[in-house]
């Protein structure tokens, strides 16, 4: 059965960005892997070599970025240096990354890939991980910070502002009509870092360009991520890591009536990723 083809119009009153009543009491079932330790050592480690490159890969990736994204596509371009950055930093951590289920995916098709989000290292995971170019939906508060904030809005990139919905009308126009050209686009559901490793409830709204756009979810969990670098902290602790990448989530036939039942199903389908298979097992892995 073909559905009605949706209007590219978003008026402001469509874009609802409001948590959800709490769905995540009832997934989170098993018991969180006991921390391992991690001495003087590891941090010294993290403060004088692991964070001093990343900073430094950030501003050389940067500045390099300017004059050659204006040879040619740009976003096409900034999207190589990012995922070049990326692959340094991963490189650096020494945190292989064990991919699963994305085998599974017909990655030549565009979906929207909902993503929990733990660390600010998420974004260097996805980046070397997933094999295409996308764009991400981001808060607006990383604007303010150097070379980052001008990488993410020359790059077209996603930009929401949660305080004022109405004023990211033009940047989901802009990711509707991306995603209907064929840009696969990442969201982070819960609107931001967790602060306790657990999953937080979804944002309702975070589907609304999936819907209109009518093109499948992907659910991926990224596990190990907080305790490779939790909030507030410069601690890197190496470590292994996991991608995991759930089956399709059809949109067709949704309206934004159905924005609360979807946004369940995604985050049960996150979490079951996330929780379903316990902690990753310690030890080298094979990384993809």
């Amino acid at each position: 059965m073909q559905s009605k083809t949706p209007s590219t119009e978003v008026e402001s009153s469509e874009v609802p960005i409001a948590p959800a009543p709490g769905l995540i009491e009832r997934l989170i079932a098993s018991r969180p892997p006991r921390p391992r330790k991690y001495g003087i050592l590891s941090r010294l480690r993290s403060y004088f070599i692991y964070d001093p490159l990343i900073w430094l890969y950030t501003v050389v990736f940067g500045l390099i970025s300017i004059p050659a994204s204006l040879l040619g596509d740009r976003e096409r371009i900034l999207h190589s240096f990012a995922r070049g950055w990326s692959w340094m930093i991963m490189k650096t951590i020494f945190s292989p990354v064990r991919v699963t289920g994305l085998d599974k995916i017909d990655t030549t098709r565009t979906h929207v890939y909902a993503v929990n989000h733990a660390s600010a290292l998420d974004i260097p995971v996805l980046y070397v991980y997933l094999p295409f170019q996308f764009r991400i939906a981001f808060k607006k508060e990383l604007l303010s910070y150097p070379i980052v904030g001008w990488h993410l809005k020359r790059s077209g990139q996603i930009c929401i502002d949660q305080q004022n919905p109405g004023a990211s009308i033009g940047s989901i126009r802009s990711a509707l009509k991306g995603l209907k050209a064929g840009m696969p686009l990442v969201i982070y559901p819960e609107g931001g870092r967790t602060s306790d490793g657990q999953i937080k409830p979804f944002l309702p709204g975070a589907f609304f360009l999936a819907i209109k756009a009518q093109v499948d979810i992907i659910p991926v969990a990224l596990v190990g991520t907080f305790e490779l670098l939790p909030m507030n902290t410069y601690h890197i602790k190496s470590r292994t890591l996991e991608m995991r990448v759930g089956e399709p989530i059809s949109t067709t036939g949704l309206t934004g009536h159905d924005m609360q039942a979807l946004s369940d199903k995604v985050q049960k389908a996150v979490c079951d990723l996330y929780y379903g298979s316990g902690q990753i097992a310690a030890g080298p892995s094979h990384a993809s």
